[in-house]
């Protein structure tokens, strides 16, 4: 509980922790004006495709112009300011950078450039969970090999799911499960960009002020990103996804204990040590009274029952047995929070969530009828959603994972409702994430350590 203070011890001894942003979006945009005010970070460079639309990010966040103008990477160094760049492969190169936030989205994108980093010496803050997902065990074991740290991205609901299943485990407690609440009807999972912004009732304003990718929020509509983020929460954690994968249960933040439980004991849960995202909305449409659609929780179960004594005895919420408790945070403020991630890595080399094992897994599944010859694209799109699977379910059935479902061509037709498997696209052997995913899917490690 010191991180602000060796912060600044930090900056006084020996400068500013140089960071490198790669991908600015919403994300991005949260995280550059708390850093504005963080004099104990240095953002040297931000590297995005579209250059207007970083500098963009930078006006709109807060940022004085001359700020963000310097002329290159070296004169950002020099003074203390910020080069805009479309090439992320330089920033990452620039020497004395000490940590690299991949922000892209872009799973194919992220792979490529946290393997760069790594490969530099640089620590990699994974926002861009959907690389996560798609290969982060592999990608974890390259940053511990280098000596540096591969971490999961503070502010976002895995990093403080896992945080709250660290506490959990660290002071005694066992496991029931963890996970965040959303938005979620299942009529969503066919929801498209068209449709993305009726659903969620943003004005046309709000949707307008640059900050929105309907893509982005389509996937966490239609309960794509829910699954990646709960595949990414399970090889951090261990935790056991269900085999129907989430089931998305409309819960009161009053009931977790109870609902969150195994069914064995009256819950709702096929297995305990597992992951759930709950819904903010009843089956028909109605709002719950007290919902955690922004939030994170856990459940747990006391080992003693001098434990659960202590339960009731502090006002603790429990299942009926008492036996089962839950702690939960209602909001989370994404890249607002990003900072503590560098800080930790830098600080303590320590990361705020790290895959630690291949349990969890994301197939892609057709949205409508697929026919062979179109392109796939991708996360949030018309075409496919991601479904929460177990790894073993998922690599038996060969299911193309959700962060591959982008850019390749279908060689079959995929009648709506069926997951794709990699024998009904044409996958292109030669991309680095395709690379790493084959040998993630080679040797799966289902032993957590």
């Amino acid at each position: 509980m010191n991180l602000h203070d060796l912060l600044v011890r930090r900056a006084a001894r020996s400068g500013p922790i140089k960071v490198g942003v790669i991908g600015v979006g919403k994300f991005a945009s949260m995280f550059l004006t708390q850093v504005l005010n963080t004099p104990e970070v240095h953002v040297v460079g931000v590297a995005d495709l579209d250059v207007d639309k970083a500098r963009g990010a930078f006006a709109r966040t807060g940022w004085p112009a001359e700020r963000y103008s310097t002329s290159s990477f070296v004169q950002a160094i020099r003074t203390g300011g910020t080069y805009v760049t479309d090439a992320a492969d330089d920033l990452i190169a620039v020497p004395g950078l000490e940590v690299v936030l991949e922000i892209t989205g872009n799973p194919v994108a992220g792979a490529h450039h946290a393997e760069r980093a790594i490969d530099a010496g640089r620590h990699v803050i994974m926002v861009n969970v959907e690389a996560d997902c798609l290969l982060g065990p592999v990608l974890a074991e390259k940053a511990r090999e280098a000596g540096v740290v591969y971490s999961m991205a503070y502010g976002d609901q895995p990093a403080l799911i896992n945080e709250l299943v660290d506490w959990c485990r660290t002071v005694g407690f066992d496991v029931v499960a963890a996970g965040k609440g959303t938005k979620y009807l299942p009529e969503f999972t066919t929801s498209t960009p068209d449709t993305v912004w009726d659903h969620y009732g943003f004005t046309a304003e709000q949707v307008a002020s640059g900050d929105f990718n309907p893509k982005m929020f389509n996937s966490f509509l239609d309960g794509t990103k829910s699954a990646i983020e709960m595949a990414a929460v399970a090889n951090a954690t261990g935790l056991l996804p269900q085999d129907e994968g989430l089931r998305f249960p409309p819960v009161d933040v009053d009931e977790l204990a109870t609902v969150l439980r195994p069914r064995a004991v009256g819950g709702q849960l096929t297995r305990g040590g597992t992951v759930e995202v709950i819904s903010s909305v009843n089956r028909d449409g109605s709002e719950l009274t007290r919902d955690l659609r922004w939030g994170v929780y856990v459940t747990f179960e006391a080992r003693t029952d001098y434990a659960m004594r202590c339960f009731a005895e502090y006002g603790l919420r429990t299942d009926p047995s008492g036996r089962y408790g839950a702690l939960y945070r209602p909001y989370h403020l994404i890249g607002l929070e990003l900072g503590v991630s560098v800080a930790s890595a830098v600080l303590r080399g320590e990361a705020t969530g790290t895959p630690r094992a291949f349990l969890g897994d994301v197939m892609s599944v057709a949205k409508r009828d697929l026919r062979a010859g179109e392109i796939l694209d991708g996360e949030g799109g018309y075409m496919v959603y991601g479904k929460l699977a177990p790894v073993g379910a998922s690599l038996a059935g060969r299911a193309l994972p959700i962060g591959l479902a982008g850019g390749f061509p279908l060689r079959n037709d995929v009648a709506a409702g069926a997951v794709l498997s990699y024998d009904d696209v044409d996958i292109d052997e030669t991309v680095t994430a395709v690379k790493l995913r084959r040998q993630l899917e080679s040797a799966p490690s289902n032993q957590f350590p």
